[in-house]
């Protein structure tokens, strides 16, 4: 199948990935842009969990003001060298989480961020709740867990519904800059300020 220069600049519109790797894509899925597009996303899983063990000692703070100044957000974004981060594409990554933080107010990274207190409460609320459901017991811990996972998706950034793309999360949108930029990536830190909330 011919692999138009079209083809190709829809696909880097959609996934922001290179050219190169969008014709391969196009090329693997026989012109299917859904295809493409979930080959492009199994690449950068692919290409991010090799890099994964890298050294993430570079980066950017990046802010946001909502519009009307309540609402703040600083991000710290980390990547391997000084050139990646000078690159729009990191700005724009950067750009992107603070915007996401002021939209869905995680509280936490990761799962592995969520305080043992914090996740022994929520387990407690979930199966006073579930135990209310009037279910047998032996399906009490099924809820509990699959309600824990709802959980970390409200909550955890990482397993949040990209605000622009909600079929991706913040850490396939992660990966998929990995891949872009050929280096690993981290989000090590942010804060958000909303006027009138407690301290």
């Amino acid at each position: 199948m011919n692999i138009t220069a079209e083809l190709v600049k829809k696909l880097r519109g959609k996934t922001g990935a290179g050219v190169m790797d969008c014709k391969e894509a196009l090329t693997k899925s026989e012109g299917d842009i859904e295809k493409a597009i979930d080959y492009l996303r199994k690449k950068g899983i692919d290409t991010a969990s090799k890099k994964a063990g890298r050294q993430t000692t570079e980066g950017q703070i990046g802010s946001y003001i909502h519009t009307g100044g309540k609402i703040g957000v600083l991000v710290d974004i980390r990547c391997e060298t000084d050139f990646v981060a000078k690159t729009d594409e990191f700005k724009t990554l950067v750009k992107e989480i603070a915007m996401h933080v002021a939209a869905l107010a995680p509280r936490f990274i990761g799962q592995e961020d969520v305080r043992q207190e914090v996740l022994e409460k929520e387990r407690e609320i979930l199966r006073v709740q579930a135990e209310k459901s009037g279910k047998p017991a032996k399906i009490i811990d099924k809820i509990v867990d699959g309600r824990l996972n709802k959980f970390y998706q409200d909550n955890c950034l990482l397993e949040q519904s990209y605000f622009r793309e909600p079929e991706i999360t913040i850490n396939d949108l992660v990966k998929r800059y990995i891949a872009q930029l050929g280096e690993n990536m981290k989000i090590q830190r942010f804060t958000r300020f909303q006027v009138g909330e407690e301290l």
